[in-house]
């Protein structure tokens, strides 16, 4: 049994261990749990049942991620992702006024483009064509942009009428935050075995007894089973007739999923790809047509049984930095999402900061390529952009708009005309039409 594991997944040709990529599903399951309990509270606001969206959200996590596991076999877990949800909610829903199976007609449409692309040589032509200098940009940005998550959910940085301010030291979720961050930093330089994972069961148990306004810090549940119930009635939740009813008005709204999930998924598996070493060769890529199949027919099979688009989370990377390396990891997180349809409350329980430190460390280790930042000023600005636009803003899709607008325009600036290449003149066409639409529908 375990010498079929290690074919199927080439644990040992990937220089990894079974016990290092159950470790590493384990720490991407505790990062991301989360999405069980806040996917359905956001898509709630649609108007849909929240109990049917936590099935709904566990049965799209199981599906894609599996896809993902035996099919592609790599480290990257797939659930609803969190810009598609309230898109899916506050924009297609609430400001378009349509009902929410129209909506899932929105992201089913969205998801057969999206595989469609995916299955073609363009995904993979797209990857090849993408400058050195914005690659790296993705790399660092990811890294500022998950860093920002994991402040930001554990209180140390909070919104303020200046942007981001410094949480309250008074406030002892901050400093619970705070204390993870240092036991997390201390496991990963000592290279404690399942170091991300104890600092996440750590800072767990301890806000069972750190009190706050609100209560304790950890929250237990009223019960801790609650069996599991497939609403049927979200199965192909689709209308269609509605659909072409208002294709003015929808057409823009699909494409701007395609083009949001499409740039943001592709990003997250080449760093998720890079960081565990997969980048493979241009005749034999680790990214090839079954990692980009599964992401994309993970869309689709999302809005098939009722949620929104499930695409690659950036969490995943958690796992990578935990040591795992192949689809192994990826079959113990869809495995354990599968779990959670019976213990989902206990898992609601994990306070988001019990996951932040993890995901200021992932951050750092990530901004740690801003040493391959090369000298030169046309080459350094597009990536440095990307980092700060992502690490202020939080809006990672614009980060990568806007580096590589800036690449193009320094190139012709310094009449460097064979560095704008097809691939490059057609991202910059579509990143232009993504800020529009954008603009329009004020996301």
């Amino acid at each position: 049994m375990l010498s079929r594991l290690d074919r199927w997944f080439h644990i040992t040709a990937r220089g990894s261990t079974i016990p290092r990529e159950i470790i590493a599903g384990l720490t991407v399951f505790g990062a991301m749990a989360y999405i069980v309990a806040v996917n359905p509270a956001i898509l709630s606001a649609a108007g849909l049942d929240r109990h049917d969206m936590v099935m709904t959200t566990i049965a799209g996590a199981v599906a894609g991620t599996l896809l993902m596991a035996l099919w592609a076999r790599l480290p990257i877990a797939l659930a609803p992702a969190m810009s598609s949800n309230v898109l899916f909610a506050q924009v297609v829903v609430q400001q378009a006024h349509v009902s929410p199976r129209t909506a899932f007609t929105v992201v089913l449409f969205s998801g057969l483009c999206f595989t469609a692309l995916s299955l073609s040589q363009i995904r993979q032509r797209i990857i090849r064509g993408f400058p050195p200098s914005i690659v790296l940009g993705i790399q660092i940005a990811l890294g500022a942009f998950i860093a920002r998550i994991g402040l930001t959910t554990g209180g140390i940085a909070v919104p303020s009428s200046e942007g981001l301010t410094f949480g309250s030291l008074s406030n002892p979720s901050v400093l619970l935050s705070m204390a993870g961050v240092v036991l997390s930093a201390i496991l990963v330089v000592l290279r404690v075995p399942a170091g991300l994972l104890i600092a996440i069961l750590a800072i767990t148990m301890a806000g069972l007894f750190i009190q706050t306004p609100s209560g304790p810090i950890t929250h237990l549940p009223a019960q801790l089973l609650d069996w599991p119930h497939y609403p049927t009635n979200l199965f192909l939740p689709f209308d269609f007739h509605e659909y072409f009813s208002h294709l003015g008005l929808l057409v823009p709204i699909t494409l701007y999923f395609l083009l949001s999930d499409f740039f943001d998924a592709t990003a997250t598996m080449m760093s998720v790809a890079h960081r565990a070493g997969l980048d493979g060769t241009v005749e034999k890529p680790a990214l090839d047509h079954r990692a980009f199949g599964s992401d994309g027919a993970a869309s689709i099979i999302g809005a098939s049984l009722g949620t929104c688009t499930v695409s690659a989370y950036v969490e995943s990377l958690a796992g990578v930095e935990a040591g795992g390396r192949t689809g192994l990891s990826a079959l113990v997180v869809a495995v354990l999402f599968a779990l959670s349809s019976v213990f989902w409350p206990l898992i609601t329980a994990i306070p988001a900061i019990a996951t932040a430190p993890v995901l200021i460390l992932v951050g750092l280790n990530m901004l740690g390529s801003l040493s391959r930042v090369a000298e030169t000023p046309a080459e350094a600005i597009p990536p440095l952009t990307m980092l700060l636009i992502a690490g202020v803003t939080g809006n990672f899709m614009l980060s990568l708009s806007c580096g590589l607008l800036i690449y193009t325009a320094l190139a012709i600036a310094m009449r460097q005309f064979q560095r704008l290449t097809p691939i490059v003149l057609g991202l910059d066409a579509a990143f232009v039409f993504y800020m529009i639409l954008q603009a329009h529908m004020g996301a």
